[in-house]
C-alpha cells in the first residue's frame, strides 16, 4: 500500500513541477544577485514551498478523507508523506547547487564563493528540521488551521535569511566537516526525524476525519 501512496505523491509531485520551476526562477532571481548566502535561501523555500503546495492540494481535493476509505493505514500515509517531503528537499537543495553552479560559471562579476557539500547538506537539515516541526501541526489541525500554519513558518522563513549567513561564515571559518561536533548535530537530526514522524502518526492516528 505505501508504494501506492507513493505513486500518487509521485504524480502529485509530477503534474506541480512547474510549480518548482517556477519557485525555483523566483527566489534564485531575488536572492542570487543580492545575498552570498542565495544558495542555501534558495533551496530552503524552495522545498519548503513545494512541501507546502503538497499539503495544500491534500486540503483541496480531501485526500485524507478519501484514503481512509480504502484498506490503508493511516501510518503508511504519513509514511508517504515524510518520504516525498525528503524528495522535494532534495530536488529543491540539489537544484539550487545546479543553478549557483551555472551563474558562477557564467557571471563571474556577482563573485559567488566556491561551494562545499555543505552547502548542500545544510540547507537539507534545516528544511528537514522545519517539516519536522510542520507536519505534526499539519496533521493534528489539518484544514482548520493549516492558513494559519502556513503563515506563521513563512514568517519564521522570511527571518531565516540573516541566521544562514552567520552559521554557514562559523562553517566556513572553520573545518567542521571533521569537527565531532557535526556528527552530533546529525544525529540529533535524525532523532528528530524519527520523533516527529511517530509523534505525527499518534496524532493522525487518533484524528476524527
Amino acid at each position: 500500500m505505501l508504494n501506492h501512496l507513493l505513486y500518487k505523491e509521485f504524480i502529485a509531485l509530477k503534474s506541480s513541477l512547474w510549480m518548482g520551476l517556477l519557485f525555483l526562477a523566483v527566489f534564485s532571481a531575488a536572492f542570487i544577485p543580492k545575498l552570498s548566502s542565495s544558495i542555501h535561501l534558495v533551496g530552503i523555500y524552495t522545498a519548503f514551498a513545494l512541501i507546502n503546495h503538497g499539503t495544500m492540494i491534500d486540503i483541496k481535493n480531501n485526500n485524507h478523507k478519501f484514503l481512509v476509505t480504502l484498506p490503508i493505514t493511516r501510518k503508511h500515509i504519513v509514511q508517504a508523506k515524510y518520504i516525498t517531503a525528503i524528495m522535494y528537499t532534495l530536488f529543491a537543495v540539489l537544484a539550487s547547487y545546479g543553478i549557483h553552479w551555472l551563474v558562477k560559471l557564467t557571471f563571474v562579476k556577482l563573485n559567488k564563493p566556491d561551494y562545499t557539500i555543505m552547502d548542500i547538506l545544510v540547507p537539507a537539515c534545516i528544511v528537514l528540521m522545519i517539516t519536522c516541526v510542520y507536519l505534526p501541526l499539519f496533521y493534528a489541525l489539518s484544514k482548520k488551521g493549516t492558513s494559519i500554519i502556513n503563515g506563521v513558518f513563512f514568517i519564521l522563513l522570511l527571518g531565516l535569511a540573516q541566521p544562514v549567513a552567520v552559521f554557514m561564515n562559523m562553517i566556513n571559518g572553520k573545518s567542521f566537516g571533521s569537527d565531532p561536533a557535526l556528527y552530533l548535530i546529525l544525529f540529533g537530526i535524525l532523532l528528530l526525524c524519527v520523533a516527529s514522524y511517530y509523534i505525527t502518526i499518534n496524532l493522525f492516528t487518533r484524528k476524527d476525519l
